[in-house]
């Protein structure tokens, strides 16, 4: 299974990240997020990593903030995390691979959703419902995908932690894992927000 690790901060986590086996990083360009990456890196430093495949996530950010990040720090996709609508993701993936993300609640219809976003955007997220943007830590119901024609890859979020390894590997033996495209983790991974534990994503990766 692929792997994304998000709300990297430092650049020698950034470079070490490229030697373990992850194949995606997500750097996130929300200032009021404690994983903010320019509050600790330049753009010069992010676009100078050309190892691993670098997802600039963003929140509302208007197109042209989004297309400068993305050419001043070389970045192979954007993942939209806040309001978007389908028109403003057009907009984007004329430039760039887009991964649009949902907080999903256990009461929303997943389908209904992401259905006015299938022609616009490359892949989808799924994470779970929260309090203003970005992840939460708690776990996302991967039974709201069941039965769910999704259409596009997506990647599965939402407080995956080191020991949901076997539940993963169940998980992805099942129809609706057809369509997934990787991993998305972060905080259950992490020392401080921002700082990761390598340890736990080398080992995460060796057991998956």
């Amino acid at each position: 299974m692929r792997v994304k690790v998000c709300g990297i901060t430092q650049e020698e986590q950034l470079i070490k990240l490229a030697e373990t086996g992850v194949t995606f990083v997500g750097l996130i360009f929300y200032p009021k997020s404690p994983r903010y990456v320019l509050r600790q890196m330049t753009t010069s430093q992010i676009k100078k990593e050309s190892n691993i495949n670098k997802v600039g996530v963003f929140v509302n950010a208007s197109v042209e903030e989004v297309l400068q990040m993305v050419d001043e720090c070389r970045l192979h996709m954007v993942q939209l995390h806040g309001d978007e609508t389908p028109r403003y993701c057009e907009k984007i993936a004329d430039y760039i691979s887009v991964v649009k993300a949902f907080r999903i609640s256990d009461s929303e219809n997943l389908g209904w959703r992401i259905k006015d976003y299938m022609e616009v955007c490359d892949m989808f997220m799924f994470d779970t419902e929260g309090a203003g943007y970005g992840g939460t830590g708690k776990k996302f119901n991967w039974g709201k995908l069941h039965d769910v024609a999704v259409g596009k890859p997506y990647f599965l979020s939402g407080g995956i932690e080191p020991g949901d390894v076997e539940k993963l590997k169940e998980f992805s033996k099942l129809p609706e894992a057809k369509g997934l495209f990787a991993i998305d983790i972060n905080s259950k991974f992490e020392i401080l927000p921002g700082i990761k534990d390598m340890e736990k994503i080398k080992k995460f990766i060796q057991h998956l």
